[in-house]
C-alpha cells in the first residue's frame, strides 16, 4: 500500500497512525508544506492523511500552496481513493469539495465528548459518545453529498463521509503523549479563557486507557477507508 501523507507543521505528525501503517507493510511519502509543496501524482497512491496545523484554509495568499493541496485532494477524491483528513485535514477535504470553512463560535481545545449521530448503514459507525482530543477554533459546512458522523456541544460538525472511503474528522484521534505535549509547547498560546477551552493539566492527564480507545478507533477509520483496496 502506498500512502501519502500531508503535513503542515512540524509538530502535528503523524502519531499513532504510524504503528498502523508499519503494521500494513505501507510505503509513506509525505509532502511536507513547511519545507516544500511538491505533491505526487494520486494515480501513484492508495491512501490519502492530510493531518491538522494551525493554518486556515482560507489563507490562500499567505500560504499559496494550499490551492494546489485542495486540487489534488479534490483530484484523490475525485479517482476515488481513500481520503482521511484530521482538523485542518478535515477543513481542506471540506473546502475542497466547495463547502465554506469559517471560525466556529466557540474555539475547542482539550478533552470533550462527540455524540454520534445516525448514519446509513453503509457509513463509518463512531461510538455513541465518546471522549476526543479537540484543537480548533474553525468549523465548516458540510459538503454536498457528505453524510454528518459525530457531533459535539461547541461543534455541530465534527466528523463527516464522503462517499464510501472519505472521512473528515475535526478532532484528533491520532493523539499520543507526545503529540499533546508538542501542541501544548508550540500553541501554548491558544490557551485563553473559554467555555471549552482546558487548562494545559487537564491536556496533559488524560488516561492510558482512554488513549488507548481513542487510537483503536484511528486504527478503525483507516481500515475502514481502505477495505475495498486489500
Amino acid at each position: 500500500m502506498k500512502v501519502h501523507v500531508l503535513q503542515h507543521v512540524p509538530f502535528e505528525g503523524v502519531g499513532s497512525i504510524g504503528p498502523w501503517l508499519a503494521m500494513q507493510g505501507a510505503t509513506v511519502g509525505y509532502t511536507r508544506f513547511y519545507e516544500s509543496s511538491v505533491l505526487p501524482p494520486t494515480t501513484t497512491l492508495d491512501l490519502v492523511i492530510a493531518m491538522g496545523g494551525p493554518m486556515s484554509v482560507n489563507d490562500e495568499t499567505s500560504l499559496p500552496w494550499l490551492k494546489s493541496e485542495k486540487q489534488f485532494i479534490r483530484e484523490a477524491i475525485r479517482q476515488g481513493l481513500p481520503v482521511v483528513g484530521i482538523c485542518l485535514g478535515a477543513q481542506l477535504i471540506a473546502s475542497a469539495l466547495g463547502a465554506r470553512v469559517y471560525a466556529g463560535h466557540h474555539k475547542e481545545i482539550g478533552w470533550f465528548d462527540i455524540e454520534a449521530c445516525s448514519p446509513t448503514a453503509d457509513c463509518f459507525q463512531l461510538p455513541s459518545r465518546e471522549t476526543v482530543f479537540h484543537w480548533h477554533g474553525e468549523t465548516f459546512d458540510l459538503p454536498q453529498g457528505a453524510v454528518r458522523l459525530a457531533r459535539s456541544a461547541a461543534c455541530e460538525n465534527q466528523a463527516f463521509q464522503f462517499g464510501p472511503n472519505v472521512i473528515g474528522l475535526q478532532f484528533h484521534l491520532e493523539t499520543t503523549r507526545e503529540s499533546v505535549d508538542t501542541m501544548v509547547a508550540n500553541c501554548r498560546d491558544d490557551l485563553v479563557d473559554g467555555h471549552y477551552v482546558q487548562p494545559e493539566a487537564a491536556l496533559r492527564g488524560i488516561s492510558d486507557a482512554a488513549l488507548a480507545r481513542i487510537n483503536s478507533l484511528m486504527t478503525q477509520v483507516l481500515s475502514y477507508v481502505v477495505r475495498s483496496r486489500r
